[in-house]
């Protein structure tokens, strides 16, 4: 007979009843995959996903669960496992990538490939972007395949290759090459969104992407001539490249309010002071007060909201201290608006560096891409704020980075920025950085709520 899950909701989180899941033995089974899942070293470059794509797809084949490895290229795995339904619904697809960023070592307090457990938190270069997410991911599918519940539409698991570097040997690869592995997805759920805390650790809003800015990578080329470092002459590769840097880096791009960022800032104006709930209906207008723009553009999240940023990101000139090189070059990460041109960008650039024999190449851009709505995700993501925490409300922000989801958005596909782990702000610097971990508490709670948001989408419960 198949069992019946019955969730019991508290204002503080979920608790299953004790005689369906056993949620506290899949909680404790999420940290200890994740302390594994972290020790598959997959920093990109060079990726090496296919180890990871083999971890999942062993436990896919224990469970029973259709999975398969597709490499894009040598080593660059990727794993798509499916749990079927009736296909009365369109299916659910639960999207994270396995490469992850390169990590300094010696300054991390723990080994970024030790997926240890120190207080309260599990430690390791992933643990938040984004194999942490993907062991929610996994546990939540986990949980339906063990409780049996007849499902009316397919889950599917997609760990990508390749993410961090723009996707290309990825999610890129795969909807191109395979678009049939997509045709009945009716929604993505992806990174860039999830449970934000206050800094009194109280929740604050249960965060939606639907949007996202766009990159823009570039390469700066300067020319010069070369020579012994003893005598440098006028005309110096590294002296025209520091220059024309010098100058991008006194730039400020222009301030433009889209109407993603409105919508965003006067949906959290209530939580604001009164003032300031005023300043954020109309966050254009208040903008044009040097005063406030000041104070606003201060915060980088907010700065990068409202405009085009630009990070200068690599430098590189000889291999030699005595050698003057012809060439030296430079790399920028650009992150553009919604609705901004990358050419007519360049070609402001090109203004501010003043120095026409820079050479510009792009090394990534993609096209804006906004999610079309899914009304259904939007209310299974609300009625969890709303029995969770209180009526948490629901809000859709401008992801300032970038993730998969607009090669799913390109084509006409649902995908939504939502994992429900709990992430204070503070968390936002561990992202990329030094010292990445994640609650263990948030793991556990992140996994149980997914699973839940998934089982309303793919069946009648």
């Amino acid at each position: 007979m198949a069992a019946v899950i019955l969730v019991l909701w508290t204002g503080t989180g979920l608790t299953a009843d004790p005689h369906t899941l056993p949620w506290k033995t899949l909680e404790d089974e999420a940290v200890s995959l994740l302390s594994r899942y972290i020790q598959i070293d997959t920093t990109n470059p060079p990726g090496n996903e296919i180890k990871a794509a083999q971890f999942f797809k062993e436990i896919f084949d224990r469970e029973g669960i259709e999975a398969r490895i597709i490499e894009s290229a040598p080593g660059r795995g990727n794993i798509y496992a499916r749990l079927k339904g009736t296909g009365a619904k369109k299916a659910v697809l639960l999207l994270n990538h396995m490469d992850v960023v390169p990590a300094e070592a010696q300054l991390w307090k723990e080994p970024p490939f030790s997926g240890v457990v120190k207080d309260g938190y599990l430690w390791g270069r992933g643990s938040l972007d984004m194999k942490g997410p993907a062991i929610a991911e996994l546990m939540g599918l986990l949980a339906l395949r063990r409780s049996n519940i007849p499902l009316k539409g397919d889950v599917i698991f997609l760990g990508t290759a390749d993410e961090e570097a723009g996707g290309a040997l990825g999610a890129g690869f795969l909807v191109e090459k395979h678009p049939e592995l997509f045709k009945d997805v009716g929604l993505v759920l992806n990174e860039g969104g999830g449970i934000r805390l206050g800094n009194d650790g109280k929740v604050r809003e249960y965060s939606v992407s639907v949007s996202e800015k766009t990159p823009l990578w570039l390469k700066l080329t300067a020319t010069g001539v070369p020579g012994h470092g003893s005598t440098p002459g006028a005309n110096l590769a590294v002296n025209k490249l520091v220059t024309a840097l010098n100058r991008i880096l006194q730039y400020r791009s222009p301030i433009k309010v889209v109407p993603e960022v409105q919508k965003y800032y006067a949906d959290i104006a209530h939580l604001e002071t009164p003032a300031r709930q005023q300043q954020y209906r109309d966050l254009k207008t208040a903008l044009e007060d040097p005063a406030f723009a000041a104070e606003f553009i201060k915060d980088p999240r907010n700065n990068g909201n409202v405009r085009n940023t630009i990070a200068i990101t690599g430098m590189k000139g000889s291999d030699k201290v005595n050698v003057i090189p012809a060439f030296a070059t430079a790399e920028i990460d650009v992150r553009l608006l919604p609705g901004e041109d990358p050419k007519a960008f360049i070609e402001d650039l090109r203004k501010v560096m003043a120095d026409d024999s820079i050479e510009i190449e792009i090394l990534l851009s993609f096209p804006p891409a906004t999610s079309p709505p899914h009304p259904e995700a939007i209310k299974a993501i609300t009625e969890l704020a709303q029995t969770m925490d209180s009526g948490a409300p629901v809000f859709s922000p401008l992801v300032r980075g970038f993730t998969d989801c607009h090669f799913f958005r390109e084509r006409g596909i649902p995908c939504f920025g939502f994992i429900p782990l709990r992430n204070a702000s503070s968390t936002e610097g561990l992202v990329h950085g030094v010292d990445e971990r994640v609650s263990v508490e948030s793991l556990k709670a992140g996994a149980h709520a997914l699973h839940e948001i998934v089982r309303k989408l793919v069946t009648d419960n």
